[in-house]
């Protein structure tokens, strides 16, 4: 039994694990979602403040140029961590999945002990309702 707690606790973390990689990559995204907002607004404001919205003009901005260079290496870090969500999730319900196997595998067996428990508390009564009932005649 002692093996099988320890192996429980050991499944809990490594869950708990996937839990904290899948939220941390989540932020990620959101994080990286918002700067990709931030930097759009920025290139607008750039280009309405300087009159140019056409990149392939010579007098375009070389900050909204800059900007829109971090914006598109922001989507593919974004599509890259989305990747790998995708795999952590998939680690997560594996992890998951062999937790409540072995957490079932546990409580198969304490209702099991527990029945024979109560079958042997059982036999002992009705050996004493028994001896009770021979002595009483």
């Amino acid at each position: 039994m002692k093996s099988r707690d320890s192996l429980i606790r050991l499944k809990r973390f490594q869950v708990d694990e996937k839990r904290r990689q899948v939220s941390q990559i989540e932020l990620m995204i959101a994080d990286f979602t918002r700067m990709i907002g931030d930097l759009n607004d920025q290139i607008v404001g750039e280009q309405n403040r300087v009159g140019i919205h056409d990149i392939a003009h010579f007098a375009y901005p070389t900050f909204a140029k800059a900007a829109i260079q971090r914006r598109e290496n922001l989507k593919v870090s974004i599509h890259d961590l989305e990747e790998k969500l995708s795999t952590a999730r998939d680690e997560l319900s594996l992890a998951v999945e062999e937790l409540k196997k072995i957490e079932l595998i546990e409580e198969r067996d304490q209702h099991r002990e527990r029945n024979e428990r109560d079958a042997a508390e059982q036999d002992v009564l009705d050996e004493l309702a028994g001896r009770r009932h021979a002595y009483g005649h």
